[in-house]
């Protein structure tokens, strides 16, 4: 019942209203079936979880809510097998639909822009094993294209806008020693490296007039003329200029290889991006881990699940907002 009570606050934060009759009051709540509130004026039923990731799950609420804190407080992430384990689940494949329906919650619906008064790194990398056997330059690799905010140290991002009260300032750490940190990150897995595509990804990740830094690769040519200031620099393998021109986006990427390699042991190119979307969602909250359990909850109830083939087939789609509160504006 707490569950249910929980999840109730989160769907209806100024009470309860009729989605039938748009009645707004204290509903009949059903004992044998915790999951379902009944109007008190027309009798409509409604289900806490119709419309969110839950939906149609047969799992009770409380493993659902187990699931959504192990899922957000782990450091490094659980495997579908270490999810499995820890719920107690009979299934894997149980295990490995929760878990991307839990990563299709870690995306906002209709989120902003990061950019605006901090600049952005942007920069591609390749993710994946490398090929054996096929020929010299052959490989099986994604590209993985990312854009990053570098804030000064003193500007940090500040509470998660997600939680509504209970957060403790963080001690902001990190930038590896530097006098600024990384701010917002988004990824996004990429078809190719044309203008086409990297001017989509930057117009829907980047603020328009935010100054954004890239290498001298020519799909940033037109950025200027989109909007945006963009610092461009022919950097061609030099070490010394990608530290001192792009460090926090190549940071990121190590990040990022090392948590697919040593929590997942490599990931499918077709469910790469529900990966990523799980590691923008840490790396957004990292300083505030154990708020992100709120946060996939309030997401999860605006959001509709995947289906089956989307699992499977590893289609990632942009989230659908299972109701029209407006979004918080950051994170």
């Amino acid at each position: 019942m707490a569950c249910a009570r929980h999840m109730e606050r989160i769907r209806w934060p100024e009470g309860f209203k009729c989605p039938a009759c748009s009645h707004c009051g204290e509903p009949w709540r059903l004992l044998s079936r915790p999951r379902v509130l009944e109007c008190s004026r027309c009798g409509r039923q409604t289900s806490l979880t119709a419309g969110t990731v839950m939906q149609g799950s047969r799992q009770p609420l409380h493993v659902w809510f187990w699931a959504a804190y192990l899922v957000t407080t782990q450091t490094p992430g659980m495997s579908a097998l270490q999810f499995q384990r820890q719920l107690g689940l009979g299934r894997y494949e149980t295990a490995f639909q929760m878990l991307h329906k839990l990563r299709a919650a870690m995306v906002r619906p209709e989120r902003d822009g990061i950019g605006g008064e901090w600049p952005v790194e942007l920069d591609e990398t390749w993710v994946g094993g490398a090929t054996q056997g096929e020929g010299r330059g052959c490989h099986h690799k994604t590209l993985v294209v990312g854009a990053v905010e570098v804030r000064p140290r003193a500007k940090a991002p500040g509470p998660d806008p997600n939680m509504p009260t209970g957060q403790a300032k963080t001690k902001h750490k990190g930038g590896h020693g530097r006098g600024f940190i990384a701010g917002r990150l988004r990824l996004e897995v990429a078809p190719g490296r044309s203008r086409k595509e990297l001017e989509s990804f930057v117009i829907s990740a980047v603020s328009p007039g935010s100054a954004v830094r890239t290498d001298g690769w020519t799909g940033y040519d037109n950025l200027t003329k989109l909007g945006y200031r963009h610092d461009p620099l022919a950097i061609q393998g030099d070490q010394a200029k990608t530290e001192a021109h792009l460090p926090m986006i190549h940071i990121v990427f190590g990040n990022l290889d090392a948590w697919l390699l040593g929590s997942h042991h490599g990931v499918s190119p077709k469910h790469l991006q529900a990966y990523l979307n799980e590691f923008v969602f840490r790396f957004n909250r990292r300083f505030w881990p154990m708020v992100a359990f709120d946060s996939v909850l309030e997401i999860a109830a605006r959001v509709e699940a995947p289906t089956y083939r989307d699992l499977y087939d590893g289609v990632s789609k942009n989230p659908v907002s299972a109701n029209h509160r407006k979004p918080v504006a950051t994170g």
